[in-house]
């Protein structure tokens, strides 16, 4: 995953016009992922939903078609300033995700992508598979609590240290090496 994310991210950034169709500037917008089941349902979606309305910054929403039925189902809506988008491709999202001041997700995978674009994170549920990422600082957690979604994205800042978590980028290179070196039976 992490050898994915430093080679095609730059690529991404490069080539993807997400910002512009979303009209928003790189540093300047929250990144919001929603898609686990117990997030799609009520009472949690309306308290996830209450709380992107209260952020005071541009928020890019690629919506899960799950989330997408879910926010319809329910009667929902969205403040003017939550920009709801289909889905994206892996790189459109990753151009999304590295330009964001903040990410909001439930999804672990979203979690450690943050992570390696040095991009804050505020998880929406109440752990994390991915423990290393509180304690550097880069992520938190906050559930579905509005008031914790909205403190959490306000007090949201790169950790102080960034050690190498998951991986340096060369699993692939190590793979293939011992394939190599195996052969054929």
């Amino acid at each position: 995953m992490l050898d994915a994310n430093l080679r095609l991210a730059p690529i991404a950034r490069q080539r993807s016009q997400e910002l512009e169709l979303d009209g928003v500037e790189a540093g300047g917008y929250a990144l919001v992922t929603v898609h686990r089941e117990a997030n799609t349902k009520e009472p949690a979606l309306g308290r996830i939903v209450e709380a992107l309305n209260a952020l005071e910054e541009p928020v890019v929403f690629p919506l899960h078609p799950r989330t997408a039925g879910a926010i319809e189902s329910h009667g929902l809506r969205l403040s003017g300033h939550v920009h709801p988008r289909p889905p994206a491709g892996y790189l459109d999202f990753a151009a999304l995700a590295s330009q964001a001041r903040v990410i909001l997700t439930d999804s672990g995978g979203v979690q450690k992508e943050a992570y390696w674009y040095e991009v804050p994170c505020v998880t929406l549920r109440e752990n994390t598979e991915w423990v290393e990422t509180i304690e550097t600082g880069w992520n938190r957690l906050a559930g579905t609590d509005p008031t914790a979604i909205e403190q959490a994205v306000a007090d949201a800042a790169p950790g102080s240290t960034h050690p190498p978590l998951y991986g340096d980028g060369h699993a692939a290179d190590l793979i293939a090496d011992v394939l190599c070196t195996i052969g054929p039976k």
